[in-house]
């Protein structure tokens, strides 16, 4: 069966770094597209990252651009999130997500086939 494990999340502090990892096993990992979304207390759930079947093309959301980074290791199965000058606006949970049918990447949950279980992840000011 599939699974989609993330690695633990954690308490940091603004400005911190803290990098999730998503293990994920029963499928074909390089033939997903893979996403990250986080949902904060309160809110719905919203994208924050995407990236391509290769690895070759990213897309953000606004509010991560330039401090968080997407990338992928296919021969491990694993979709990283490197996040860079945490706010405590990002508190949430993060989930990873695999994708098989969007052509390139997606920023729109519908497409995603597969979810983790998600992890904590708390930035204190």
């Amino acid at each position: 069966q599939v699974r989609l494990v993330e690695s633990r999340g954690g308490l940091v502090q603004a400005g911190d770094s803290l990098r999730l990892s998503c293990a994920a096993s029963g499928l074909s990992f390089m033939s997903y597209v893979t996403g990250w979304f986080r949902q904060a207390p309160g809110k719905e759930r919203e994208f924050v990252a995407t990236i391509s079947r290769s690895g070759s093309a990213t897309y953000y959301a606004d509010s991560v651009k330039g401090r968080f980074t997407i990338s992928r290791d296919n021969a491990k199965n694993t979709v990283y999130l490197q996040m860079n000058s945490l706010k405590p606006e990002d508190t949430a949970v993060y989930y990873c997500a695999a994708d098989r049918r969007t052509a390139y990447y997606s920023i729109y949950e519908r497409t995603y086939d597969y979810w983790g279980q998600g992890t904590q992840v708390t930035v204190s000011s």
